[in-house]
């Protein structure tokens, strides 16, 4: 029965608890639960009544893909699950994308996903984008992610592959990710909505537009000569 590790990066957010309590409740049981707290000083105590269901460990603040990649190295599970500490995973999260990936013999798979406020109210219910195929989505990549991170279940041995989130970037660490992964892997995609990905005022998207703006121009510039040749490797191979 393969193990899923899902990490959950934590800086300061008062709906921690909410995340793991998502993780905790899968129908999948054969999980475990890595909470990296990354340089936290506000809203710890959040944590405190799940101490004894989870592994928690503390560093410095350096951001989420460094927390991240201490969460990957730390994990004993065969499939990796990022939770960010402001979403909610629906309870058959796990079971339905691995039995989904394991159909599909698949690397890496990502799913729909819903929107919710800060009051847990569901705002929107789909709100992932699906592509027809590989040219679509390479041709979409090439201007915008609409890949959700929290939505991504990978084999762990991936990042063996093509290695760890990048710690320079603050704000695409997970588009920068689904760049190189593309070159390397398929990309399978779920329809069905399997996490609620909570829009408020202090995530990371609103409160740094500008450098995430910067950050996406800097990838953009860096992979588009690449995914250019993998298009067109696509459209010689429907010829």
């Amino acid at each position: 029965m393969s193990k899923v590790s899902i990490i959950i990066p934590f800086y300061n957010c008062p709906f921690i608890d909410q995340a793991i309590k998502s993780a905790l409740d899968q129908t999948y049981h054969n999980v475990e639960i890595i909470v990296v707290n990354d340089g936290s000083t506000k809203f710890i105590e959040k944590i405190n009544p799940f101490q004894n269901q989870i592994r928690y460990f503390e560093k410095q603040n350096g951001g989420t893909a460094s927390a991240l990649n201490l969460g990957i190295k730390k994990a004993t599970g065969d499939y990796f699950a990022w939770l960010s500490s402001d979403d909610i995973f629906d309870k058959n999260k796990v079971s339905t994308q691995l039995g989904f990936m394991k159909e599909n013999n698949a690397y890496i798979s990502y799913t729909n996903y819903s929107l919710i406020n800060t009051h847990n109210q569901l705002t929107v219910k789909m709100a992932g984008k699906s592509f027809k195929d590989k040219i679509d989505l390479l041709t979409n990549l090439r201007s915008e992610n609409h890949i959700n991170g929290c939505t991504v279940m990978m084999k762990r041995q991936v990042f063996s592959s093509i290695g760890f989130f990048n710690e320079k970037l603050k704000c695409t660490q997970d588009y920068d990710f689904w760049l190189r992964a593309v070159q390397n892997y398929e990309l399978y995609y779920l329809h069905e909505p399997l996490v609620k990905y909570r829009v408020h005022d202090q995530m990371g998207t609103r409160r740094f537009t500008d450098l995430l703006l910067k950050e996406v121009r800097f990838l953009q510039q860096k992979y588009n000569h690449k995914l250019i040749q993998l298009i067109n490797q696509e459209r010689k191979g429907q010829i």
